[in-house]
């Protein structure tokens, strides 16, 4: 596996996916590798060194490898390339693009994070909008949060002013980011940006005693990141570990087939761990919001939840709203 420049370790996108590496070459009997890149201009040099020592399947990690991916794919054809967030355009046979509806994540995630919040004001803090995972992320997580309140006050920064070497890595900028935000009155604080998004939660722990919360991104982060388990809300993840492995096993069996293949996305754990759960956030959790997954293939926004039928979702969004609107009349909060 070749990772993007945020490396292993970062807690979230590159760790799942080689998770699922691990899992899958565990089960078939073989040994697996992987290459940290540390210069976006290694993309093509990493790759190839697998090619060189006859690996007959290549997981590369991140939208920014897709070029180089696609460019040793064609050039061999015998080795099969799994391309995570890597949409295909073009089918190419030997290359599968494990791709994912961040959008509909992301909606839940604002969703439940303006249902939540008790200031009015939520934030996002993110990497690059030019990676388009990160913008569907960003833009789902604020319709979501429109849909819930319309009044709501989104902040979204994305982290435009670097280049890929430093976007999804960048944990300093990150923390400061969502601290300013906070102190604008931000209570609820979304991370999605490899060890940048990190920073987001960090800063909601460092105000903790304020009451505000977090949400993770692509894994779920009160595993992975358990110094800030205890304000994170969930984390609205991709199912990237399940997601490689199976396209790993795919190769393995003769079922690989090029194009795009749609992952499970939806919000992930058990609400019920947040620390000073209150009413509302304790009607989240026995909505099922603590373990929502989208099905594979369903494109509309907002899409099902795992614990109800997927035509309930808009059932238990109403509930929602009904339950802040309710402790708004009651004078409670």
């Amino acid at each position: 596996m070749v990772t993007d420049i945020a490396k292993l370790g970062d807690k979230s996108f590159n760790d799942s996916a080689w998770a699922g590496v691990q899992s899958a070459t565990k089960d078939l009997g073989v040994e697996p590798k992987v290459i940290e890149t540390t210069d976006p201009n290694d993309y093509e040099k990493n790759i190839g060194q697998f090619v060189s020592e006859n690996y007959n399947v290549i997981v590369t990690v991140g939208f920014a490898l897709a070029d180089a991916t696609n460019t040793a794919a064609k050039a061999n054809p015998n080795i099969k390339f799994i391309g995570v967030d890597q949409f295909q355009a073009e089918e190419i046979p030997n290359v599968a693009g494990l791709v994912f509806n961040e959008d509909q994540a992301g909606y839940l995630a604002g969703y439940l994070a303006a249902s939540m919040s008790k200031s009015g004001k939520i934030g996002a803090v993110l990497g690059t909008d030019a990676v388009p995972p990160v913008w569907r992320f960003g833009e789902g997580y604020r319709a979501g949060a429109l849909a819930a309140k319309p009044d709501i006050q989104v902040q979204t920064v994305y982290h435009n002013d670097v280049g890929f070497d430093k976007t999804f890595s960048d944990p300093d900028w990150g923390k400061a980011t969502a601290l300013s935000m906070i102190d604008q009155g931000v209570d609820i604080v979304f991370g999605a940006g490899g060890r940048t998004g990190n920073g987001a939660l960090f800063a909601a722990e460092d105000r903790k005693d304020k009451g505000v919360l977090a949400i993770g991104v692509d894994t779920d982060q009160y595993l992975s990141v358990p110094e800030a388990k205890d304000v994170l809300l969930t984390s609205a993840f991709k199912v990237l570990d399940k997601g490689t492995a199976g396209l790993i096993k795919k190769a393995a069996d003769g079922s690989f087939k090029g194009g795009n293949n749609f992952g499970e996305v939806g919000l992930a754990g058990d609400l019920r761990r947040v620390s000073g759960m209150d009413r509302r956030l304790a009607e989240a959790a026995r909505l099922g919001f603590g373990c929502a997954l989208v099905p594979e293939g369903v494109t509309a926004v907002p899409a099902g939840l795992r614990t109800l039928p997927a035509d309930n979702i808009q059932t238990a969004l109403r509930v929602l709203r009904q339950i802040s609107q309710t402790d708004a009349d009651n004078g409670r909060s």
